[in-house]
């Protein structure tokens, strides 16, 4: 289904307060109100590409989307995901270099696109955005490392429980401990970095261990403390 056109506004998105445009002045909020143009994607729909340029930068209204790479023998591998309020394509946009990774929807999302002309007036006019913007671009980095050093030195049963703890931060747990985004093992084997079959397995020997329910694409974590020591990480 191709991408719709979508009517959003700064000043009322509710999203606005997340992300590093709340600090902007009641006039900066206009002008990048007028700059920007916002579409809907669906589940799957790509939003750019890896190895593309881009001319602006993405922020996520309302949604979910996975950023991933793909490898030497075009396997999948999904580097960090994006929620309401987070900006995406900004590091290869400053960098002026192509794309490191792809962005695609997880779940209908609303994403504007704000121009690379009004992304550096704010950041020369700004000192509390330009902060922000730093502040985003050295969490990446530092995150970029952690990715690089667990995918070399992790056993795999411990990069799952991680990513189970990373998801339930990420996009936050209900009343009944469920981790609010569905995604098909394939996907959660593309996070941890490695083949679907483990992932299914290892699922079940938590499932078995009482650390994870489990029903179709939901995850419900049992026992977080338990979880937390299988994936040797400090809470």
């Amino acid at each position: 289904m191709k991408n719709r056109h979508e009517e959003i506004h700064c000043d009322t998105c509710g999203s606005r307060h997340k992300s590093v445009f709340c600090s902007l002045s009641a006039s900066e909020t206009v002008d990048v109100d007028s700059s920007k143009t916002c579409n809907t994607y669906s589940r799957g729909e790509v939003i750019f590409h890896e190895g593309n340029r881009i001319n602006g930068i993405y922020c996520v209204s309302k949604g979910k989307i996975k950023l991933f790479q793909i490898g030497n023998e075009g396997k999948e591998q999904i580097i960090r995901f994006a929620k309401d309020g987070d900006i995406i394509g900004y590091r290869s946009l400053l960098s002026e270099e192509p794309l490191s990774a792809s962005a695609a929807a997880i779940e209908d999302s609303s994403v504007c696109f704000i121009p690379k002309s009004q992304l550096l007036k704010l950041i020369a006019n700004n000192p509390n955005f330009n902060f922000k913007m730093l502040k985003l671009l050295s969490h990446e980095l530092g995150e970029a490392a952690r990715i690089i050093t667990e995918l070399a030195q992790k056993p795999v049963r411990e990069r799952l429980a991680e990513t189970l703890l990373i998801l339930k931060d990420t996009f936050d747990i209900d009343d009944n401990q469920v981790i609010q985004v569905k995604l098909s093992r394939e996907e959660i084997a593309n996070i941890v970095g490695t083949a679907t079959e483990s992932v299914i397995r290892l699922l079940s020997d938590f499932k078995k261990e009482n650390l994870i329910e489990v029903e179709g694409r939901n995850i419900r974590i049992v026992n977080i403390s338990a979880l937390t020591r299988v994936a040797n990480v400090f809470e």
